[in-house]
């Protein structure tokens, strides 16, 4: 039995196995003219479907949104019917169309699982309004099967360019994001202090809301510390980052593991400086083993260490009129009583304290006590005298 002229002319055409990269080349060329006139309305159905049933989409049509949608629409199905009258790769400026889809979505602060959608229901629009002239027109199921086959292949293609251009223009917005963060760490790091307008403009640009109080932190080398929001400098010689003083320290403590590191006291945003100042000054102070070696060191424990060591000449001068009764003893001597001469003060003569905090018996704390008592006599009733002997004491004894 002979087949219609339709089938007759599509059906010698089916050879090969259905492999995607032979979808356009097996379809026949004859398909585009029985499609062309009757396609012309499918933008708006599948324009109403994709309203219908993706609730981002869902609002008027008008605008720079109502343009792209419309446009992408359009061409996606324009160049579908052009594909099977020619065979070839999309043409720049349509590939431009899906690309620019992409880059919408991420302007509009949306992944691609929309836009993804999107294409899905208007692939099925599509499909069933090709199926639907192609079975009046007589064309085989076979070729409509292949004719399936293609159209969602097709689809993948298109999401893949949206893919390419959501993920340039991320990567764009985080560069340009990156370099503003940067800006504006540099504008609360400098010396003397930015007009705090200009940080404020900064700050908005680089969206990092200025908190009330933050910490900068020195390291001595490049750290990971995605999620941490901070601003961070880890490229010269001197890392450093700048974030909002932390209510918990376990969390920055866990980032930070594996490096030494300092973090300053927390200050105002225009004393940031200070802090990264502090910071650094304490990590030299750990290196010198001035201070304990931590996993991370808080400038907030070791105010008082890191003010006396800013001044060494004034704290030598401390030491040389306060702690002169201990001069003419031996090393060992001096670090015995010293270190029993600063507990005594900073317990105010709690002989139990003392001892246990020098884990040696009273007993023994009543006898150096004695021979302190012998070394500075009233000097350790002088409130101004045991102030200045503490500090010296501090700085000095390791």
């Amino acid at each position: 039995m002979t087949g219609s002229p339709v089938e007759t002319a599509f059906g010698p055409m089916l050879s090969g196995d259905g492999r995607p990269g032979q979808l356009w080349a097996m379809l026949p060329r004859e398909l585009a003219a029985v499609f062309r006139p009757r396609l012309l309305d499918v933008a708006d159905e599948v324009l109403r479907e994709i309203q219908r049933t993706i609730p981002d989409y869902a609002r008027p049509l008008d605008g720079a949104f109502g343009k792209a949608l419309r446009a992408g629409v359009q061409a996606a199905i324009l160049q579908f019917i052009d594909r099977i009258a020619a065979s070839g790769p999309l043409p720049d400026e349509r590939r431009k169309v899906f690309v620019g889809l992409g880059v919408h979505e991420l302007a509009q602060g949306r992944n691609l699982d929309v836009l993804q959608a999107a294409y899905r229901v208007g692939a099925r629009v599509t499909w069933r309004r090709m199926a639907e002239v192609g079975t009046r027109a007589g064309v085989p199921s076979a070729t409509l099967c292949l004719l399936a086959e293609a159209i969602f292949a097709y689809i993948d293609e298109l999401s893949a360019l949206s893919i390419a251009g959501h993920a340039a223009a991320q990567a764009r917005a985080a560069g340009a994001l990156e370099r503003r963060r940067r800006r504006l760490l540099d504008l609360l790091l400098a010396d003397p202090p930015s007009p705090s307008r200009t940080v404020q403009e900064a700050a908005t640009a680089a969206e990092w809301p200025l908190p009330h109080r933050l910490v900068a932190v020195a390291l001595d080398g490049p750290a990971d510390v995605t999620g941490l929001g901070a601003l961070e400098d880890l490229e010269d010689g001197t890392p450093r980052l700048l974030l909002p003083a932390p209510a918990d320290r376990s969390a920055l403590t866990e980032a930070l593991a594996g490096h030494r590191a300092a973090v300053g006291p927390p200050v105002p945003p225009r004393q940031a400086g200070r802090s990264l100042a502090t910071a650094q000054e304490a990590l030299r102070l750990v290196a010198a083993e001035v201070l304990p070696d931590e996993p991370l060191t808080w400038c907030e424990d070791h105010l008082a260490t890191l003010w006396l060591r800013k001044e060494p000449f004034l704290v030598t001068e401390v030491s040389r009129r306060r702690l002169a009764p201990l001069t003419a003893l031996t090393p060992k001597q001096y670090n015995r009583l010293a270190g029993t001469l600063l507990a005594w003060l900073e317990t105010c003569g709690n002989v139990r304290e003392v001892a246990d905090r020098l884990a040696i018996h009273p007993q023994t704390v009543r006898a150096r006590a004695q021979e302190l008592e012998t070394l500075f006599a009233d000097h350790l009733r002088n409130p101004d005298a045991r102030f200045e002997m503490i500090l010296a004491l501090r700085a000095t004894l390791p």
